[in-house]
């Protein structure tokens, strides 16, 4: 994928936080994330380990132009998306349309900050994204599984959790960490004082660290070609164009107080940071 159809992705807003209490406003008329979040006691992570699919009355889209929505009773998260790829090494199990398809196993048809307010909505707390520097310090954030339904070439309904298609080339076996919502992280530009969400750079569930995931690993995960650690598990996924929809379910511990973490830092400069280069698709 070019690197000016990437960059094209970046969600420009005069406030990135007020277009999240916007989208709040879409779910609610609230306006208020925090006490969406807070209405009704969240559910045991037991009871959400395989969370059946909910009656469509129970479901409410969060944006006209995004196929996100919320269970605001059952906290969970809903997003349409398509097999992209099926075989090779990943960086990500799902990226965002036209961005990152020759790294990601699912392409979703959404905005990534979207999604971030969908997960506050439902409870979960974003944390922080990796660093690198002065140490490594891994994504923090609550933590989020992810299933996947789809219909499979007889017409009969399919399940499956994320995790089982994404295998370790060390150990040959399925990813056993979960997803941490890191939250990614948004840039400012001193001169205009525009914010970007940089997940719109595609980085939306990662199986590699980047401090711009949405969703990340709470390990060492590298980003460099000869050290990636992931892999399609092929066997296990359906053909490439196949429609599917993803199951994003916070791990929430019944009761428990959420904080309410530290504000970001920002990055400030005078243009957006340099997108990563990205592998050229396999010929």
């Amino acid at each position: 994928m070019k690197t000016s159809n990437r960059s094209a992705g970046l969600v420009r807003m005069g406030s990135a936080w007020a277009a999240l209490g916007l989208v709040g406003e879409l779910l609610a008329g609230s306006g208020s994330l925090a006490h969406l979040a807070a209405r009704g006691a969240p559910p045991d992570a037991a009871a959400t380990a395989q969370p059946a699919p909910r009656e469509a009355g129970q479901w409410k889209k969060i944006s006209p132009k995004d196929d996100v929505w919320i269970d605001s009773v059952a906290k969970q998260v809903k997003i349409s998306g398509e097999i992209v790829l099926r075989e090779g090494q990943l960086e990500l199990f799902a990226c965002l349309k036209q961005t990152k398809e020759h790294e990601a196993i699912v392409a979703c048809t959404t905005k990534a900050y979207v999604v971030h307010a969908a997960l506050l909505a439902v409870g979960a707390v974003a944390g922080s994204p990796v660093r690198f520097r002065p140490d490594y310090q891994a994504a923090a954030g609550t933590e989020v599984e992810v299933y996947v339904e789809w219909t499979d070439a007889d017409g009969k309904p399919q399940r499956a959790n994320a995790r089982d298609w994404i295998r370790n080339i060390k150990t040959g076996k399925p990813l056993e960490q979960p997803w941490v919502f890191g939250g990614s992280g948004f840039w400012q530009d001193e001169t205009t004082g525009e914010k970007f969400y940089q997940a719109e750079s595609g980085d939306f569930i990662c199986v590699s660290n980047f401090p711009s995931a949405m969703l990340d690993l709470p390990i060492k995960s590298s980003e460099s070609n000869e050290a990636l650690m992931f892999e399609c598990w092929t066997d296990r996924i359906p053909p490439v164009e196949t429609k599917v929809t993803l199951y994003l379910v916070p791990q929430l511990k019944k009761g428990a107080a959420q904080e309410k973490p530290a504000g970001k830092a920002e990055q400030r400069g005078t243009k957006p940071p340099a997108l990563r280069p990205t592998r050229a698709p396999a010929t």
